[in-house]
């Protein structure tokens, strides 16, 4: 319920302009945390979606119908953009931990010249 509330927060944030390192920071997460949250609601189906805006336009009319295409666009985009990230770092924690167990050193140092 506590990680439900938060999401809903930083939708709420995000809908005003904030970027993602000022919302974790406001939550008191780390942003990585933020979008393991996110990917996680969405895989259990209980997405939080930011609030409708209010405004001028109809909720039917062909300009908010583009908006609302390119916003669930925009999300899908960056929840792959996230998924790559941490496959990544996931990756690349798995690479460390082989040259660890072969004895050779994360980093080689230069050599003399």
């Amino acid at each position: 319920a506590e990680i439900a509330l938060k999401l809903a927060q930083a939708a709420d944030m995000a809908t005003q302009g904030e970027l993602q390192r000022d919302i974790a920071r406001t939550l008191g997460i780390s942003v990585m945390t933020l979008h393991r949250w996110r990917k996680s609601s969405y895989r259990s189906g209980h997405e939080v979606s930011p609030p409708a805006a209010a405004g001028p336009l109809a909720q039917n009319s062909p300009l908010a119908e583009a908006i609302a295409e390119l916003q669930l666009e925009n999300s899908r985009l960056r929840r792959l953009v996230i998924d790559l990230l941490l496959e990544k770092m996931r990756l690349e924690e798995e690479d460390r931990g082989l040259d660890r167990q072969a004895g050779t050193p994360d980093r080689v140092p230069p050599q003399a010249a």
